[in-house]
């Protein structure tokens, strides 16, 4: 039987690890316990190619090899198998414990129920309208819509797939090339990776103690930098080589108008604002009940509603001022007391004088006179000010009766608000001005798709980013959302939600034993002296922070290959993170940094996941290789990004500065 070149891949891959083991033992003058971790780190990365469970492979070996190291000491094999079962009891409840891992399951119910909802084609279907003019419009639909929906899901497979299904016989009845079919399917389809709410952010935190909510504001701009990187390719490959990516044509292109506006003489072309407008002078509408034209025209309506809205509320925070109490009466305690150091005994105190009769009288005082209070002259009773004082929190009728002008509670709004408000007004007259009839149709069609995704969206990140509600809650929120939704459409059935809730439960059961088994696995490693021997061997190279960045991201990116994103950070985050310290790398940045590279574990050949998804439901004439190579300028682009965000690390990081001083 002829074996696939794949199998040989990791076969000769499994044979480089044993290769490389097999050598360390030779080498070493002596086993230590930290070599014996090496051993069981590299058995764990072969028992996972070979298919075994990851999580039970990695409780199995973190058990064997803790063992071992009780064993290897005093103990004798009874306490050590009682240390090693309290050891896994610990860890396990120390895993299960965590709060941020209640996130996951909530998250992933709302993808599965976004799913469902069946929104993905209404959405490609608008987008790819909304963007006909564009070069490559299809292409750029298909990645758009897979950043959208990998947003509302975070599951690549499911997103590889549907568009698979969807867009992949469109891009290909059009003229469009397979490879760049096929690598703008795969690549948006890995989007969610990254783009919050992602889970990989959400097992990272709780790996690397790192908050979630700052992950999830520092991902925001590099995942819409890489989305638009990948736009950017297609654009200009669609210019560079038109026949990769030819044109609509005017029939694929073409809006169908409703009926009853066709009746008033409505054309793809003709001016939507205006026609409905004549049509409620009552000649104009044919029969058309101005009921149905009421209805149209508060579509049309609905952008400048919304963005009156904005700009009053928007003007209420920019001209609100926030009343700072100032306390200038107020001296420290101590202020202006002077301590004189004695002659006699210096470095000490010097006491009072002290009359030999008695208590001496404060300096200037008359013993006949009472003392005034400071800034009053002898013989006044009155205040030295006009006014009286009056007590704090008095009120503006109190401050009005007493001759006090109030304090201002508005200022005048920003330069910044005006520029911003002039902006909208323009692009909003641009869009009524431009506003066709086939534009119309397009707009309601956008309702009805990409809107309840983007409220979706904006309502669970924005809760999160500005901390109105912790990752937990807002994940409540957006399952709440997704059964909303598919509600709406009339996909809410038993069926429905009986599938959703078992591929979340199977979802959020592999998620958390691999949890626990990366927890004893590290605790194990850690117990043999594995971290130290690994740390010493790092910190030995003389390395510097750019160095150890690139070894790193090289070491992540050669293990996408043959493990999935899961197994890369349960497994070899613990590992880097007591690194970082020694380089002064931030984790927040560090874990961006893995989040853009960890893509290449889907696209990465040849063991791309996302690559087998898209062949699963891709014509029987698109073959693994032309997926592959289509998937490589993609993960050209990945590196790129990867560079982009260590040159200019603000794209990750100012979000989180701004937010969270």
């Amino acid at each position: 039987m002829k074996i696939r070149k794949e199998l040989w891949f990791g076969f000769g891959l499994m044979g480089l690890i044993l290769a490389g083991v097999l050598a360390m033992v030779i080498s070493a003058p002596t086993m230590t316990n930290g070599h014996y971790g090496l051993l069981m780190l590299s058995l764990v990365v072969v028992a996972i190619m070979l298919g075994f469970p990851t999580a039970f492979t990695l409780m199995g070996m973190g058990m064997l090899f803790a063992f071992f190291a009780y064993h290897s000491g005093d103990q004798t094999s009874a306490g050590a198998i009682r240390q090693t079962l309290d050891l896994m009891v610990q860890r396990a409840f120390s895993v299960m414990s965590n709060d941020v891992l209640i996130s996951i399951p909530l998250f992933v119910f709302m993808g599965y129920l976004v799913e469902r909802a069946n929104l993905i084609e209404k959405l490609f279907h608008s987008l790819h309208l909304s963007l006909a003019r564009v070069p490559g419009s299809l292409a750029v639909a298909t990645l758009v819509t897979c950043a959208i929906f990998a947003t509302a899901t975070g599951i690549v497979g499911a997103v590889v797939t549907l568009m698979g299904l969807l867009a992949m016989p469109q891009m290909l009845r059009a003229g469009y090339d397979v490879r760049l079919t096929a690598g703008s399917i795969t690549a948006g389809g890995c989007l969610g990776i990254l783009i919050p709410p992602s889970v990989l952010l959400i097992v990272y935190g709780a790996t690397a103690g790192v908050s979630v909510v700052k992950l999830y504001a520092g991902a925001f701009f590099p995942g819409l930098m890489l989305a638009g990187l990948y736009i950017l390719y297609v654009v200009i490959i669609a210019k560079v080589k038109p026949t990769w990516a030819p044109p609509l044509s005017a029939e694929q292109r073409r809006v169908p108008i409703p009926e009853p506006l066709m009746r008033m003489g409505a054309t793809g072309n003709a001016w939507a604002l205006g026609g409905l407008l004549n049509g409620l002078k009552g000649a104009n509408n044919h029969g058309v009940p101005a009921g149905y034209m009421l209805r149209q025209l508060g579509i049309v309506m609905l952008p400048a509603l919304l963005f009156a809205a904005v700009a009053v509320l928007s003007y209420q925070s920019a001209t609100r001022m926030v009343a700072v109490e100032t306390y200038e009466e107020l001296q420290p305690m101590g202020a202006g007391a002077a301590f004189e150091t004695s002659n006699d005994d210096a470095g000490g105190l010097a006491a009072p004088p002290v009359e030999e009769e008695g208590l001496s009288e404060p300096p200037g005082a008359d013993s006949d006179a009472v003392a005034l209070p400071p800034g009053a002259e002898a013989g006044t009773t009155e205040p030295p000010n006009d006014s009286l004082a009056l007590p704090p929190g008095a009120g503006p009728a109190t401050q009005a009766a007493a001759g006090i002008e109030p304090a201002a509670t508005t200022q005048p709004a920003s330069q910044g608000y005006w520029i911003g408000l002039g902006v909208g007004a323009l692009a909003l007259a641009v869009f009524y001005g431009i506003l066709s009839y086939a534009r119309l149709e397009v707009f309601k069609m956008l309702l009805s798709s990409f809107f309840p995704l983007l409220v979706l969206i904006t309502a669970v990140l924005g809760s999160i980013v500005f901390g109105l509600a912790t990752p937990t809650e807002a994940a409540a929120v957006g399952a709440l959302g997704g059964f909303l939704l598919a509600a709406a459409y009339r996909q809410l059935t038993f069926n429905v939600v009986k599938e959703s809730v078992f591929l979340t439960a199977k979802t959020s059961a592999m998620v958390c034993w691999l949890f626990v088994g990366s927890a004893i696995f590290s605790a194990a490693f850690a117990l043999l002296g594995g971290q130290a021997l690994v740390e010493q061997w790092v910190l030995g190279m003389n390395l510097s922070k750019t160095e150890f960045l690139i070894l790193s991201q090289v070491i992540i990116f050669i293990l996408g290959w043959p493990l999935e994103w899961t197994e890369i950070i349960v497994i070899f985050m613990p590992i880097f993170i007591p690194l970082l310290d020694n380089f002064g790398v931030d984790p927040l940045f560090f874990g961006l940094l893995v989040a853009l590279n960890l893509q290449t574990a889907f696209l990465s050949p040849p063991v791309a996941m996302s690559a087998f998804y898209l062949k699963g439901v891709a014509p029987k004439h698109v073959t693994l290789n032309q997926i592959f190579a289509g998937m490589l300028p993609f993960m050209g682009i990945q590196v790129l990004a990867i560079v982009l965000l260590y040159l200019f690390p603000a794209i990750g990081m100012w979000l989180p500065e701004v937010l969270y001083k």
